[in-house]
């Protein structure tokens, strides 16, 4: 995209370098068009796939995880509709989304984690934590954390619109403002608007969305405090959405408001620490038939609010404490959920002091060994170790991490009624993961690798499966499942191409302790492999194509119709337009093949979607 490049604003100084340095930009665009062309990079340790916007809507957090090695994202409609986000083979609600200091909830389920109001340029990332890492910093999940930080706002903005097959349209305006410097700190504000709506790649696809985000920021010598507020409307329509396979039309419609305060401080070469407090307010009313309110109609509201604070202190010059504390409160109002669950209170203490053990230069041994305490008020509390030992020389790191994480399930899950079209289990118990593993980075100028070998064993995972002796859609259990798990991803550049790869092969062994149980929606739709190759072209300088493509060979699955293997190509195409300093046209295609795999078992797969679209920046 085009845009202006940042700066850090530390001081008057750095402002005015800041205005002076858009100046300079300006120039040198005019006499290098493509200058001003900022597109990420794609390395393994920085940018994970090529394409940068999505083809069917606006750009959201979740847009970036698409195609993304390191997560699954399984699409209903599209992504930015409906996507269940999974991690090394986990389900949906195994998956956290931090931002800032804290993990976002939605106690209803795990479908609506992604629902973050919060414009992409606002967050930096998507970062991935597992292992040891989300033992530590995650909080009511037990395999990964998508993790997001604040980034510091820039001044300029642009305008975007697009349209394409299918009936889609959409608008996007963007502005970044420093506007006041006070001693050795600039403030800053900065806004979006965003709305998209489409008939859908399938017939009864139909989607139409807003958002509007906003933040203040005050960044210091060594300081960065954000206010923001952000709210998503959301209507989105799929057949057999989320009730597979009884062949309804049906819709969901979301709106999601989020409040939240996150400030950040280092005062040492290794000590820092951030906190971060929000409210967040989700409204959701899925119907089974589109077409009748009054055939099985479900309203939700959940408000969580949460506090976190996050922080390392160095003890002395061989002794650091990592430290991490979250608690958060949350209420339900349902119309289809039982009474008596209808809040819960959440707390996790996580302590892991790390000891470097010798140093020889580059050369770092360090040894990471605590503990972290999940508790709610209404379920069994569990003590959870985690220990690491890692290696480093210059750019190099290996590790081998032991570590213990538990969560416990939402509301649709254990507190709703035992029979109907989402058939709860108020006897689901604590779910408590095991994670062996290890790993290394290599990183070359020009080349980088990253690989990773675990095994995982889940006690009691909630899964939701299907009998076809039952007369629900699905019914939620405990599982005993056991995971191996193989991941490799490398980059290479080559001139003006940019080439990432990887192979991701997983392997489980499950027992439900229920011979009723005749398939499952998400614990078992995994990939035994997957393959990735993703390409940024630079072919002149005003053209660049950016393609991800993804192969996967998905576990067998009874209700799923069709072939259990997929190809998937998105491909950009993005041009900066020298006559006219600033615009850029792209066109951007997903689904090139129009594959119709289906991500969820008995859910219908999503058609092909072309569209162009220009951006201007100033």
């Amino acid at each position: 995209m085009i845009s202006v490049s940042q700066s850090n604003c530390y001081s008057k100084a750095a402002f005015l370098a800041i205005l002076s340095g858009v100046g300079a930009a300006a120039a040198q665009a005019q006499e290098d068009p493509a200058y001003s062309v900022e597109l990420p990079e794609l390395y393994v340790t920085s940018s994970h796939t090529a394409t940068v916007e999505p083809a069917s809507t606006y750009g959201a957090p979740v847009s970036r995880l698409e195609l993304n090695p390191q997560f699954d994202l399984q699409v209903r409609n599209i992504a930015e509709a409906q996507g269940d986000v999974s991690i090394r083979g986990g389900i949906f609600e195994n998956t956290g989304f931090r931002v800032g200091a804290a993990t976002l909830l939605d106690p209803q389920t795990g479908h609506y984690f992604a629902e973050i109001p919060i414009a992409p340029e606002m967050l930096e990332g998507p970062g991935l934590l597992v292992a040891g890492d989300n033992a530590f910093a995650g909080f009511n999940s037990t395999v990964g954390t998508v993790d997001y930080s604040w980034t510091e706002i820039s001044p300029g903005g642009s305008a975007a619109a697009g349209f394409g097959d299918n009936s889609l349209n959409y608008q996007r305006l963007h502005q970044g403002t420093l506007f006041s410097i006070e001693d050795a700190a600039v403030w800053g504000a900065e806004v979006e608007l965003s709305r998209s709506e489409s008939a859908g790649s399938i017939e009864n696809g139909d989607h139409n969305f807003v958002r509007y985000s906003g933040r203040v920021q005050r960044v210091g010598e060594s300081t960065q405090t954000d206010f923001f507020a952000g709210y998503q409307s959301k209507y989105l329509a799929w057949p057999e959405l989320y009730a597979a396979p009884y062949g309804s039309n049906e819709s969901d419609e979301v709106r999601t408001s989020l409040f939240l305060f996150n400030h950040s401080q280092s005062y040492g070469p290794e000590s820092s620490w951030e906190a971060t407090v929000y409210h967040r307010r989700h409204h959701d009313h899925y119907l089974f038939n589109r077409a009748s309110l009054a055939d099985r109609s479900f309203v939700h509201q959940t408000e969580v609010s949460s506090a976190a604070l996050n922080g390392v202190q160095a003890l002395s010059d061989v002794l650091k404490l990592n430290y991490m504390v979250q608690l958060a409160t949350d209420e339900i109002e349902s119309t289809n959920l039982e009474n008596n669950f209808t809040s819960r209170d959440y707390a996790k203490v996580s302590i892991l002091p790390e000891f470097l053990l010798s140093e020889n230069g580059e050369r770092r041994l360090s040894l990471r060994a605590g503990l972290s305490y999940d508790d709610t008020n209404r379920d069994a509390s569990e003590v959870s170790p985690i220990a690491d030992l890692s290696w480093t020389n210059g750019d190099d790191s290996y590790y081998l991490s032991f570590s213990q994480a538990s969560q416990v399930s939402g509301y649709t899950a254990v507190g709703g009624a035992t029979g109907g079209l989402f058939a709860s289990n108020p006897n689901l118990e604590r779910e408590v993961s095991r994670n062996v593993e290890v790993g290394a980075t290599v990183k070359r100028s020009d080349w980088s690798v990253k690989a990773a070998a675990f095994v995982r064993e889940d006690a009691d995972l909630v899964d939701w499966t299907y009998s076809f002796g039952a007369t629900s859609a699905r019914s939620a259990k405990n599982v005993d499942i056991d995971t191996f798990g193989l991941e490799v991803i490398g980059s290479k550049r080559i001139g003006q191409l940019e080439l990432l790869a990887s192979a991701t092969l997983l392997d489980k062994d499950e027992d439900y302790g229920d011979p009723s149980v005749d398939a499952s929606f998400y614990a078992l739709n995994y990939a035994k492999l997957r393959l990735t190759a993703a390409a940024v072209w630079s072919a002149t300088e005003q053209i660049q194509i950016r393609v991800d493509n993804e192969y996967r060979d998905q576990a067998d699955n009874v209700l799923r119709e069709g072939d259990d293997a997929a190809f998937f190509t998105h491909l950009g195409v993005y041009y900066a337009v020298p006559e006219m300093e600033g615009l850029e046209l792209n066109a951007a295609v997903e689904n090139l093949w129009e594959d119709d795999f289906q991500e969820i078992p008995g859910t219908p797969g999503r058609g092909r979607q072309l569209s162009v679209g220009a951006r201007y920046s100033w």
